[in-house]
């Protein structure tokens, strides 16, 4: 992995602890939904799957990976939100949220801009 790629990450990490402190910082293996665990049990008796040795060595691949992880850090920040205090939930809902669409635009940032075919001889 290049400087670069950790620095990218680091910076990631970053943002992802301050985004949302509530939500995130309760994050554990028990805010991972019971099918989720159930899976994961099964794949962690199994070894080390061999996914998690093979860098994504493409733009796409790269892209995917992010995607799953944000969208997996928002269900696990839900899920806290729902055994913290009913009075609190609404908000950490909505922190995990706009936590999530900020990620997201983040990474549509960074997203090759592809041309329109249809504008092209306008």
């Amino acid at each position: 992995m290049n400087p670069r790629s950790i620095c990218k990450r680091i910076l990631l990490g970053a943002l992802l602890a301050a985004a949302a402190p509530l939500a995130l910082s309760q994050s554990n293996d028990a805010n991972v939904a019971p099918a989720a665990a159930s899976q994961q049990a099964r794949e962690i008796a199994r070894g080390d799957p061999v996914r998690w040795y093979r860098e994504d060595t493409t733009r796409q691949e790269r892209m995917r990976t992010r995607r799953k992880e944000i969208g997996a850090a928002l269900d696990e920040a839900k899920n806290a939100c729902k055994r913290g205090p009913v009075a609190e939930r609404a908000s950490c809902q909505k922190a995990a949220q706009d936590t999530w669409r900020q990620e997201m635009a983040a990474l549509r940032s960074e997203a090759p801009v592809q041309a329109s075919t249809g504008d092209a001889g306008r």
